[in-house]
């Protein structure tokens, strides 16, 4: 299995791959030049419209950027009782993004993990679907109530594709508030106490292939209650 575990891999104003830091180029490489059959995993499975609309504008965002498909699946509640079936012989599994506590616990339902336990294709994590990877997913509040709620889990079981907790979409902003709260300064700073999360601003990616954790552009580090930077644009390190 190879994965790219994106916070977007989108350019910001356009639906075409984002070439930052060799994204396009690394994905190329790890495909086969036939076209592959592509499985799009929702993060509300619920929404079938939405999921549809949004593995549409997936699809041509690939195919804008030269990749091609012999079909693009979508799994959500649909089929979600057929999902060994859907999966079977996917050249390209997508992670989409979303709410993470919700598409966790889609994952769970379907048993993604079992599911990809020798899978061999790529797998693409966007925004949720790159912090549902991780072997202990932190899932920073995001919507309204979360941040102040006793019931809502910061800290959830993952896919186990690799150790990194992935905060997505960062842009520098600390101050950044929800409920009433700096995200990072009174949630996100705290929970690190023992942990290190990763931020990764859009472009930026880890790529995964046979035990090795590449960590590709920008990208921040929270640990024990500090912030430090870890990789510049253009440049990779190995976790």
């Amino acid at each position: 299995m190879i994965c790219f575990l994106t916070s977007s891999p989108f350019l910001p104003d356009e639906n075409a791959l984002n070439p930052a830091n060799g994204f396009a180029k690394a994905l190329r490489a790890s495909l086969p030049a036939a076209p592959v059959r592509a499985v799009f995993v929702a993060s509300s499975p619920d929404e079938a419209e939405k999921n549809d609309y949004y593995a549409g504008l997936t699809r041509i965002g690939f195919e804008a950027s030269g990749f091609s498909f012999s079909a693009f699946g979508v799994l959500d509640r649909r089929n979600a009782d057929r999902a060994s079936e859907v999966l079977a012989d996917a050249g390209l599994v997508i992670l989409a993004g979303g709410h993470v506590p919700t598409q966790n616990a889609f994952f769970a339902d379907i048993d993604l993990k079992a599911l990809l336990a020798g899978y061999t294709g790529v797998v693409i994590g966007i925004s949720a679907g790159t912090m549902n990877a991780a072997e202990t997913v932190y899932a920073q509040p995001e919507l309204e109530g979360e941040a102040l709620s006793p019931d809502y889990r910061r800290f959830l079981p993952g896919l186990g594709l690799t150790r990194a907790m992935v905060i997505p979409h960062f842009d520098g902003n600390l101050f950044a508030e929800l409920d009433g709260l700096r995200i990072y300064g009174d949630v996100t700073f705290p929970d690190s106490h023992g942990r290190r999360f990763y931020l990764l601003p859009d472009g930026s990616y880890i790529r995964l292939q046979d035990g090795r954790e590449e960590l590709c552009g920008e990208a921040y580090a929270v640990e024990d209650g500090a912030l430090r930077p870890l990789c510049k644009a253009g440049m990779s390190i190995r976790l």
